[in-house]
């Protein structure tokens, strides 16, 4: 199966393809029927992206939820949490959440909240927004991924979940989204190892 990459903004290693671009849509399509019992019907809703490539993907969700449910416009914020790099170098030791330009003073109280991120993987990234985000009193935060690696280390789960994959711990799922990637898919990444 050919694996459609940009290699500019990704180690080097063997590819393959898990999920390619033309099985993309029903996997979000998916996970919007999956979101809509927590989300639709509700007055206040937040949609909650997790940057880089939480916050298309909550535009996507977010899309797919207005198109098969009526669903409308919600909140959209997005939260800047830096752990890893795009390679899983580990950049800090703590993860970091970094606060925008009012952030600090939003107005959560009687929201139902939803965090998209990419892949849950030790759960420190989603942990620590949604600790931020319990300070605001939020009615209810729910949780959705492209993709649960099934090893979190944390007590955080994903109530939503686009695909299920359970690699080698030494592998690495890379989802690839626009803009950041050219093409949307989803890659499982075996790292060249020195011998």
């Amino acid at each position: 199966m050919t694996v459609l990459v940009d290699p500019a903004d990704h180690p080097p290693g063997t590819r393959f393809l898990a999920y390619a671009p033309e099985q993309m849509t029903a996997v979000i399509n998916d996970m919007a029927r999956q979101v809509a019992p927590l989300l639709v019907g509700q007055d206040k809703v937040a949609v909650i992206g997790v940057l880089r490539r939480g916050a298309p993907l909550a535009d996507k969700l977010t899309e797919s939820l207005r198109q098969q449910f009526q669903m409308p416009e919600p909140m959209r914020l997005d939260l800047k949490v830096k752990r890893y790099a795009d390679d899983l170098t580990l950049l800090h030791p703590e993860t970091q959440l970094t606060e925008a330009a009012g952030q600090a003073e939003l107005d959560l109280s009687g929201y139902t909240l939803l965090v998209v991120d990419d892949v849950l993987y030790t759960g420190s990234s989603l942990l620590k927004v949604v600790e931020w985000l319990n300070v605001k009193s939020p009615r209810a935060i729910y949780t959705a991924v492209l993709a649960d690696r099934h090893v979190a280390t944390l007590p955080i789960h994903a109530d939503v979940v686009g695909v299920h994959l359970q690699v080698a711990p030494a592998d690495v799922v890379e989802c690839h989204v626009p803009p950041y990637e050219t093409y949307f898919q989803i890659e499982l990444l075996r790292l060249d190892r020195a011998v």
